[in-house]
């Protein structure tokens, strides 16, 4: 086992200064380069950026993202189409990844599987001052998202689908962000989902404390939404942008489905999926397909749960007492994983 740790970064305050803080914690850290030395080969191909193209759609959908990418530009000494390229969420290729999603009347829980080599380790709390809502969760290519909440109580996560029939449109990460920052609920989550363009197929599963909860199916040629309380790796309803081998994701569905019968709380629906006895937290991490963390999001408590590896009691974050001026103390996210390489933060490989 090695042992891992995520940042616990926390900042109140505009889009420009939150971007300008994050490109100076960047020149600290080791994940520059190694992104760069991981993309190597793929960056003459899947990295150009159309920078008028990719400012018009920030523009329509999501504009302070717009200040947040030129704050992180000026502190690296960028040009912003570098930073639209490399933070943008628009044009990077994606790792494919398994991951499995419950969600009850009063919780949202979230496997995330990939491969840690390509992990982040940033765990994100930021309450902007010049629009928007404050939200929670782990950072994907810097700006983006991988799973959160906001201070709505609207929760979201998200499970890979298929890169096949890809299109010009944000990422996975940058959505997750966008609808977490911009939707008070699930209605005008689906209705951002709907609106905006999609680069590869993925479903979003969106709980708020009404206690709703939806699947969105969206591929970049169709969106569509079905009420659901659990997702894994494959679309129930545009079953023709599924993958070919669709094993696994089946069988974490079928046993879900079968174990969250018995759950009573939300305890019991987090070990669900984080110990490793019930069969869903998995260690296959060379095929980016082993459970790096377990995230729980209770929306009508604003309370979100974190840990890193199987079998471990979460972190718990008290999200009301931070959005109503509260600081945060925890700095660190510590646990453990059956893999031997780092995350991109913690060193350079």
């Amino acid at each position: 086992m090695k042992h891992y740790e995520s940042d616990v970064i926390q900042f109140r305050g505009n889009h420009y200064d939150f971007g300008y803080k994050q490109g100076e914690l960047l020149k600290d850290s080791p994940i520059l380069y190694n992104r760069e030395k991981q993309w190597a080969t793929k960056r003459k191909y899947h990295f150009n950026v159309n920078e008028e193209e990719a400012i018009r759609l920030f523009t329509k959908f999501f504009p302070k993202m717009l200040d947040e990418l030129q704050g992180l530009a000026d502190a690296l000494a960028w040009e912003l189409k570098d930073a639209l390229r490399e933070f943008g969420g628009l044009y990077a290729e994606y790792e494919r990844s398994g991951c499995s999603i419950i969600t009850g009347a009063q919780y949202m829980i979230r496997n995330y599987d990939a491969n840690p080599a390509f992990y982040e380790g940033r765990y994100m709390i930021y309450q902007p001052t010049d629009g928007g809502y404050a939200t929670i969760g782990p950072s994907m290519q810097i700006t983006g998202r991988t799973d959160g909440m906001n201070e709505k109580g609207l929760a979201m996560g998200y499970n890979f689908i298929n890169r096949r029939g890809l299109a010009n449109g944000f990422l996975c990460n940058m959505i997750g962000r966008m609808v977490l920052e911009t939707c008070a609920n699930v209605d005008e989550a689906i209705a951002l989902l709907k609106a905006i363009p999609h680069r590869i197929s993925f479903s979003y599963v969106l709980t708020d404390p009404s206690g709703e909860s939806y699947v969105v199916e969206a591929s970049p040629r169709k969106v569509l939404a079905r009420k659901s309380t659990i997702s894994t790796n494959h679309f129930e309803m545009l079953i023709e942008e599924n993958r070919y081998r669709m094993d696994d994701s089946i069988r974490r569905q079928e046993k879900l489905a079968a174990d969250k019968k018995n759950i009573q709380d939300v305890h019991a629906a987090y070990q669900l999926l984080n110990n490793e006895e019930h069969d869903i937290f998995a260690h296959k991490y060379d095929a980016s397909a082993g459970t790096i963390h377990t995230a729980a999001y209770l929306p009508q408590e604003k309370k979100a749960l974190f840990a890193i590896g199987n079998n471990r009691m979460p972190v718990v974050f008290d999200f009301n007492r931070y959005v109503a001026g509260e600081r945060i103390h925890v700095t660190k996210i510590k646990g453990a994983l059956a893999y031997n390489l780092p995350f991109a933060t913690m060193e350079r490989m």
